[in-house]
């Protein structure tokens, strides 16, 4: 098929024509969260342009296979390979086991996905189903001279490499500046950029998951498993590889030495990496204590789908500053899309000149290093446009196999949930008055009754010296 496809790669650090290893298909691979909290808005943004970018793939023609993994062990508080495991420290903060951890904020991860029309993985796999995978590329990462033991660890060996920094010209030095780590240096290792691949000392006795191994009883560190569950699902030979700048370095950079160490070949092809959300404060980190989550957006009622569009309206190669008053303003403009799309006639015929125009235009600016900003411009264009409605209509829905706002389906969801609560009212109005009969007649058992079934409704009613007032629970 036709290569028409440009965007950023990290690697050869050029925008590049996208061209797979097998035609038409893509093997593509996205690192998942570390589920020892909630994910923060920051680290949704990755996910949302990483969907983006595989939409883009799929509706440009192109069969995609995504895999994901979830780390559920071995990544610790620095991404040097030393601090708290985090598993650990979510279990020691919720008095929870590691694995019900684990499975309460994985779920609460793809809910978060789900209200921002994030396309679940084709795979999603645990770290800890994959520990015969990670002692079987470390067991040949040893064989092969490229690991070592000391201390009771296995460390991947980096003077072994022709070339370590993959992704920068920068120095060791300059580069470990964004690594997080602000404790004691490793001294098992040979080199300060060696890295671990199997733990079998812990400094921490009550570290809950751990395997038998060759090398003793331990767990993988963070960095192989990406390598192995990709492998896994992909094959040798991988298209793209996604995830935040700040796993450019190590986490990237140390893939991609044990991978081609291990396979004796280039592993990766593309890789595509997105920039931080800042607030006024600077990069948003879970370490701040109190972060962004699409929980907290919806409690001050707001649409996850317009932060999804606050993402889609910038460039994902740029930092991405939030603010309330930014979010109230794409609020506003995003009702007002919605609105207008909502109003169209859908009957008539489609003008297939003017659908396929536009379509071109669509995909030409998707294709332009994913330039989502133009592709919203472009869908503003068609709105404008002096076509008939139906074809409109059947723009927004296409443009929405990418855009995933939920074009065509926001406003008569709004409608309906508008009927409802007017329907709500009413009866509520309706149940207050009879209870307020029932008082008058000193019959307060109906009374209690009447509370009592507006509270299985999910209402409660307070009595005042203004009169009933009532509100959902």
């Amino acid at each position: 098929m036709e290569n028409k496809l440009f965007f950023y790669n990290t690697l050869t650090r050029t925008v590049e024509r996208f061209v797979p290893n097998e035609d038409g298909k893509v093997a593509m691979y996205t690192c998942g969260p570390t589920v020892y909290h909630f994910a923060h808005i920051g680290n949704l943004r990755s996910y949302i342009m990483e969907d983006l970018l595989e939409k883009t793939l799929r509706y440009i023609g192109y069969d995609v296979k995504r895999v994901m993994n979830i780390t559920d062990v071995g990544h610790l508080s620095s991404d040097a390979d030393t601090g708290e495991d985090k598993m650990l420290k979510g279990a020691k903060r919720e008095h929870k086991t590691v694995m019900e951890i684990a499975k309460f904020y994985t779920d609460a991860f793809f809910s978060d996905c789900k209200k921002l029309n994030i396309k679940t993985p084709d795979v999603v796999e645990p770290a800890t189903n994959c520990i015969s995978e990670f002692i079987h590329m470390i067991t040949k990462l040893i064989e092969k001279g490229f690991a070592y033991e000391a201390g009771g660890n296995i460390y991947f060996d980096t003077s072994k490499l022709e070339e370590y920094y993959v992704f920068s010209n920068q120095s060791e030095k300059e580069l470990l500046v964004g690594v997080r780590d602000d404790v004691d240096e490793d001294e098992n290792k040979r080199n300060k950029s060696d890295f671990v691949l199997w733990f079998t000392k812990s400094k921490f006795d009550d570290q809950e998951l751990k395997w038998e191994s060759p090398w003793g009883i331990g767990y993988p560190g963070w960095h192989i498993e990406c390598s192995c569950i990709s492998m896994k699902h992909l094959g040798e030979y991988m298209d793209i590889h996604c995830g935040g700048v700040d796993n450019i370095f190590p986490h990237h950079t140390n893939e991609i030495a044990q991978s081609e160490s291990y396979l004796g070949h280039k592993w990766c092809n593309y890789w595509f990496h997105v920039h931080h959300l800042n607030d006024k404060s600077g990069k948003m980190s879970k370490s701040k204590g109190d972060f962004l989550t699409v929980s907290l957006l919806e409690s001050k009622n707001y649409n996850p789908v317009v932060y999804r569009m606050f993402c889609l309206q910038s460039h994902y190669r740029k930092p991405l500053e939030f603010s309330y008053e930014v979010l109230d303003n794409m609020s506003a403009a995003y009702d007002k899309l919605v609105r207008r799309i909502g109003t169209l006639n859908r009957d008539g015929e489609i003008d297939g000149k003017k659908f396929a125009e536009y379509r071109e235009r669509f995909e030409a600016a998707l294709c332009d290093d994913l330039n989502s900003s133009m592709a919203i411009t472009i869908l503003y264009d068609m709105l404008k446009d002096e076509m008939n409605d139906a074809t409109k209509y059947a723009l927004a829905e296409s443009f929405d196999e990418v855009l995933s706002l939920d074009l065509t389906t926001a406003h008569a969801m709004k409608e309906a949930d508008k009927e409802v609560d007017a329907e709500l009212e009413a009866f509520v109005l309706a149940k207050i008055e009879e209870r307020k009969a029932a008082k008058k007649e000193k019959d307060f058992a109906k009374a209690d009754a009447i509370r009592a079934e507006l509270l299985a409704k999910g209402i409660v009613i307070e009595d005042t010296r203004e009169g009933v007032k009532w509100k959902k629970a």
